[in-house]
């Protein structure tokens, strides 16, 4: 007799059934706003459609040298990881393509990547940090 108790994900798994909704990779430059409202009538008109957000990728902006570009750019990622929680989204992709202060934009993605999981979203950082 085991005395383990199945994973809450397992027994999800275990009492779910699957859906007929097509999963859909959302980039977020797609996206009008973060704005509840706006995610809100976008999140049902996929629905509608039968598709369901299941990954939101968001192109990141560490190019400037300067401590304050990488805040705002941590600003704007942060609103999109509320907006990937909002739409139901299982994941945020966050590809860096250039990164002029690797130090401060690992430890900003450390904190991103604790902000999503709170928010009940995986986050994944793809490309190259060190400069």
């Amino acid at each position: 007799m085991s005395t383990q108790h199945p994973s809450s994900v397992e027994a999800t798994l275990a009492a779910g059934r699957t859906a007929d909704l097509t999963p859909l990779v959302v980039d977020a430059s797609a996206l009008d706003s973060t704005a509840p409202e706006h995610l809100r009538d976008l999140k049902s008109g996929l629905a509608d459609e039968g598709y369901l957000p299941a990954e939101l990728v968001v192109e990141a902006r560490f190019e400037e040298d300067c401590p304050l570009a990488v805040q705002s750019e941590s600003d704007r990622i942060r609103d999109l990881v509320r907006a990937a929680a909002f739409l139901g989204a299982g994941r945020i992709v966050v590809d860096v393509a250039e990164c002029c202060r690797p130090d401060d934009v690992e430890n900003t993605l450390a904190a991103l990547d604790e902000r999503a999981h709170r928010e009940g979203v995986a986050f994944e950082v793809r490309g190259p940090i060190d400069a």
